[in-house]
């Protein structure tokens, strides 16, 4: 049964601070994990629209979910939001994100100051499965050195954000499919082409 998994921290909403013209403290979303996660995907911070929703890649042109749906042949985004998490956790899927805090006017990584980091080492003790860590985006990549010290293969993957305009789906789509097929959480026909679109 898929599980949110958090290490030992408070959620907060946005609160503001005292600073006079300082954007307000934003808290990120716990991670979507279970213990069968052979693929950890870090973004960096969730959007202003999945912090509102509380869920992760909310944005409505965010490629995450095309993307997942495209890999596994199966339309996540006809799903509810559960459910969607339910199945990536089925399949092996992680999700979190580098940043557990931070301040930051509108959506933008390059608008993000003052960041803390989640503790990925704690998320990764939890998971015995795990077989490589990905990272969705420039700005979530600027953490490699603390992955690539947890002693399993990490990617770079071209982020799924709308802002990233200059790769197109289909070359998003092999880069992870590259990641994803690692990892093992495609089958022997996902790995090759991706199966047609189908409702689960």
């Amino acid at each position: 049964m898929a599980r949110r998994t958090q290490p030992a921290t408070r959620r907060m909403t946005a609160a503001p601070i005292e600073a006079a013209g300082t954007p307000p403290v934003l808290q990120g979303l716990p991670a979507l994990a279970s213990p069968g996660a052979r693929l950890l995907v870090l973004g960096s911070f969730p959007s202003v629209a999945s912090l509102t929703a509380q869920q992760y890649y909310g944005h409505p042109r965010n490629q995450f979910w095309p993307l997942l749906s495209a890999l596994w042949g199966q339309d996540l985004r006809a799903l509810p939001y559960e459910a969607r998490c339910a199945y990536a956790c089925s399949r092996g899927l992680a999700v979190w994100d580098v940043y557990a805090s931070c301040q930051r006017e509108g959506s933008l990584d390059a608008d993000i100051r003052a960041a803390a980091p989640n503790d990925l080492q704690a998320l990764v003790n939890t998971l015995p499965q795990l077989r490589a860590i990905a990272h969705n985006g420039g700005e979530s990549a600027r953490s490699l050195r603390v992955t690539q010290a947890l002693g399993l293969p990490v990617f770079r993957l071209p982020s799924s954000s709308p802002a990233n305009a200059s790769w197109s789906f289909e070359r998003k789509l092999a880069a992870w499919r590259e990641a994803f097929a690692f990892a093992g959480l495609l089958d022997e026909h996902e790995e090759e082409v991706g199966g047609p679109l189908r409702q689960p």
